[in-house]
C-alpha cells in the first residue's frame, strides 16, 4: 500500500493496531490516550472487539485475559491511569502471555490535561517489561505490529509509551497490510503459569529475569535504535523518543558535527551506547522529564571502565520537567559544549505574520489577559456548585475529583484533586482525622463507576458523616464525551443495561439518596439543606446531561435574555459565572449572548425577574 493518508497520532496508533491484527481492545478514556479507542469504536468494519472499561485496573485485566487465551489485545490509558493498573501490571510482568499484548501508556510532559507528569519508562523498568517510546506519529503507527510480535516471542506483555505531541500531532503516515490470520482463542490451563501462589511467583520471577538479555539484545538489533559516529568529532549526543526528532533538528540549526544515538526502545541497546563511549569524550542525553536514558548510560560507562563525561540532567543542561523542543535542546547542546550563538530561524508567529505580508518591523507584542479555564456556558456543574456554595458556605470543606467538574475550583467548591475517585475517601479521612466543619465533597458518574464506588462503600460502612455529590452528566466529558455504564450503551454504540447509580448507592449502604435535577436550583438548595443535616453519608445525584453532548444529541432549549428595564445591574447573574452572561458597563445592565444554551439557571438567580426565555418578536 503506497496511498500516504494525513493523520492524528492516535488516529496512526488505532490504524498500527489494526494492522498488527488486535482482537481485544480495552482501556479508560484519558488525554492523551482517548482518541485510540475512539477511532477503533467508530470504525463500521470491525472484526475485534473493542470497549470502554471501568478503570485501567479492570482494562488491564480484560486485555490480559484475551492474552492469556492467545489472542492479541490492547489496553489504553494515560500515564496516571498506570497507577490505577500497577497492580496487575507487576504481577503479569511474571505471568507473561500467550497472544501478544501491548499495554499502551500515554505520558503526558507539561501537564497539559494531568495532576502530574510522571515518566512510565519507569514503570517499565520497575516492572521489567520492554518498552516502545516512539519519536514520530509513522513510527508509532509501525511500531505497534512490532511490538505484537516482541510480545508473542518473548511471552511477555510490552508498554507503549507515546507523549502528548506524539498522540494529538499530525502527520503524513504510509498504512501497512493488515494482519488477516487471526488464530482462534484457546485458554490453555497453565496453573503454574496463571495461578501466582509463592512458589509458582518464586519461578517466574527467575524466568523474567533470565529473559532480560535477550529482550535487550533483540531490541539492540531493532529498527528503532540508531547510532551515527563522526569522523571528526569527540562530542555524542544520545537523545530518546520525540526528544530525538527535536535534538536531530537543533543539530542541524547549530550546523555541528557530532556523533548521534537515538534510542526508542528499553531496555536501552546497550553495544550501542558501548560504541558511543567509546567514540566520545563527551556525551550529553537529551530525554524529556526523568534521567532514565541517562541513568543507564553512566552505569554502562562505569562496567565498562569509560572516562567519557556524561551530562544531561546532571548539570541541569536538559530540564527534569515539562516538555523539550528544538530551542531548549539548541541552548542544552550549545551550553554543554560552549557553541556561541547563532542566528536563529524565525519563529512561527513571525513566519505567519510574512506570510501574510505583513510588515514584521511594526509588530507590537501584545500581552494578553490571562482567562483561566472555564465550565462551559448552561454546564450543569456551575449550577449545582452554586446551590452547594449556598447551602454549605464558606467555611465547609470541598474535596473534588477528576472530571471537567475539576474546573469549579473557581467557585470555591473544589479543593481537593489528588486522583481518580479519591475526593469521598479523602471527605472520608478529613471527617475521621476530627474536623467539625461540613464536608462535601463532589464526584462526577464516570469518575463515581470507575474507583469512587469503593470509596462511597467505605464512607458508609465507616461512618462518615459527609455528603457525596455526584455530578451526573450522563457522558464521560472531559476526555471527549465517551459512554459509560450510566448510558446504557457500549464503546460501538451498541444498547446495554444502564447501571443506576441510585440504586447503586443504595446497594453500597447509603440511606440517604436523593436525585434532584441539576437546573432545579430551589429543588437543589432543598435536597442539600436536608443531606447537610443528616448524620452519616448523605448521597445527593444531581442530573442533567452534558450540554455539548445533548446539542449533538438534538436535544435544544431556548436561550434566554435581559430585560434591559428590568435589570437593576447588580450583577449577581455575572457572579455566577456563565461565559454566556457578560455586563454592558455601557448600557449598565447584564446582557445574554449567543452562547446561551437555554438552561435557565441565571433567571432563578435573578431577584428582579429581568431574565427570561427569550421569544421571537417580543
Amino acid at each position: 500500500m503506497s496511498t500516504r493518508e494525513y493523520m492524528l497520532g492516535n488516529v496512526a496508533i488505532a490504524r498500527g493496531i489494526v494492522e498488527g491484527g488486535a482482537q481485544v481492545i480495552s482501556g479508560y478514556p484519558g488525554t492523551p490516550s482517548s482518541e485510540i479507542i475512539d477511532t477503533l469504536s467508530r470504525m463500521d468494519e470491525r472484526n475485534f472487539y473493542v470497549e470502554w472499561s471501568v478503570n485501567e485496573k479492570v482494562a488491564m485485566e480484560v486485555a490480559a485475559g484475551a492474552a492469556w487465551a492467545g489472542v492479541r489485545s490492547v489496553v489504553t490509558m494515560k500515564h496516571v491511569g498506570l497507577n490505577v493498573a500497577a497492580d496487575p501490571l507487576m504481577t503479569l510482568a511474571y505471568t507473561g502471555v500467550k497472544g501478544g499484548m501491548v499495554i499502551i501508556v500515554a505520558d503526558d510532559p507539561s501537564c497539559h490535561s494531568s495532576q502530574n507528569e510522571q515518566d512510565s519508562r519507569k514503570y517499565a523498568e520497575f516492572s521489567l517489561v520492554p518498552c516502545l517510546d516512539p519519536s514520530t506519529i509513522q513510527e508509532a503507527k509501525d511500531m505497534i505490529p512490532y511490538a505484537f510480535k516482541l510480545s508473542e516471542k518473548f511471552e511477555i506483555p510490552v508498554i507503549f509509551r507515546p507523549t502528548t505531541r506524539i498522540s494529538h500531532g499530525k502527520s503524513d503516515v504510509k498504512p501497512g497490510e493488515i494482519v488477516k490470520n487471526r488464530p482462534p482463542a484457546h485458554f490453555e490451563k497453565l496453573i503454574d503459569r496463571w495461578v501466582m501462589l509463592p512458589k509458582n511467583a518464586r519461578v517466574r520471577h527467575t524466568h523474567l529475569l533470565s529473559i532480560q538479555d535477550s529482550i535487550t539484545k533483540e531490541l539492540e538489533d531493532s529498527l528503532w535504535n540508531e547510532l551515527t559516529l563522526s569522523n571528526g568529532s569527540k562530542i555524542g549526543i544520545i537523545a530518546s523518543g520525540i526528544a530525538s526528532v527535536y535534538t536531530k533538528e537543533a543539530i542541524q540549526n547549530l550546523g555541528i558535527d557530532v556523533s548521534f544515538l537515538k534510542i526508542s526502545t528499553y531496555p536501552v541497546p546497550q553495544g550501542l551506547i558501548k560504541k558511543m563511549l567509546k567514540h566520545a569524550d563527551t556525551v550529553l542525553v537529551i530525554e524529556e522529564l526523568e534521567p532514565v536514558v541517562e541513568d543507564r548510560v553512566k552505569i554502562i560507562a562505569n562496567d565498562v571502565g569509560s572516562d567519557t563525561r556524561i551530562i544531561g540532567k546532571t548539570g541541569d543542561l536538559v530540564s527534569r520537567n515539562g516538555e523539550l523542543n528544538v530551542e531548549l535542546c539548541e541552548n542544552a547542546i550549545a551550553n554543554a559544549f560552549g557553541i556561541q550563538d547563532k542566528s536563529k530561524p524565525a519563529n512561527i508567529a513571525t513566519e505567519n505574520i510574512a506570510d501574510s505580508k505583513m510588515d514584521v518591523g511594526n509588530v507590537v507584542n501584545i500581552e494578553l489577559p490571562l482567562r483561566p479555564p472555564a465550565m462551559c456556558p448552561g454546564c450543569s456543574h456551575r449550577a449545582v456548585y452554586h446551590s452547594m456554595k449556598k447551602v454549605f458556605g464558606n467555611d465547609a470543606v470541598y474535596p473534588s475529583d477528576i472530571g471537567c467538574y475539576t474546573l469549579g475550583v473557581q467557585s470555591g467548591t473544589v479543593e481537593t484533586t489528588l486522583c481518580m475517585g479519591s475526593s469521598i475517601t479523602l471527605a472520608s479521612g478529613i471527617y475521621h482525622a476530627g474536623e467539625s466543619r461540613p464536608i462535601c465533597c463532589s464526584i462526577g458518574d464516570s469518575t463515581f463507576f470507575h474507583t469512587g464506588m469503593n470509596g462511597l462503600m467505605n464512607a458508609v460502612y465507616n461512618k462518615a458523616n459527609i455528603t457525596v455529590t455526584i455530578l451526573d452528566n450522563r457522558v464521560t466529558a472531559m476526555t471527549g464525551h465517551q459512554p459509560n455504564p450510566g448510558m446504557g450503551m457500549t464503546a460501538t454504540g451498541e444498547p446495554t443495561v444502564e447501571i443506576s447509580i441510585e440504586k447503586l448507592c443504595r446497594g453500597l449502604g447509603a440511606e440517604f439518596v436523593e436525585v434532584v435535577d441539576a437546573y432545579n436550583r430551589k429543588a437543589t438548595e432543598e435536597t442539600f439543606k436536608r443531606a447537610k443535616e443528616y448524620e452519616g453519608t448523605s448521597v445527593v445525584i444531581a442530573e442533567q446531561a452534558c450540554v455539548i453532548n445533548a446539542r449533538r444529541l438534538g436535544i435544544k432549549h431556548k436561550p434566554y435574555v435581559v430585560d434591559v428595564e428590568k435589570c437593576t445591574g447588580c450583577k449577581q447573574c455575572v457572579k455566577f459565572g456563565c461565559p454566556a452572561i457578560e455586563f454592558d458597563a455601557k448600557g449598565k445592565h447584564s446582557k445574554i449572548t449567543a452562547l446561551c444554551t437555554g438552561c435557565g439557571v441565571c433567571a432563578q438567580i435573578c431577584k428582579f425577574d429581568a431574565i427570561s426565555i427569550f421569544e421571537v418578536g417580543k
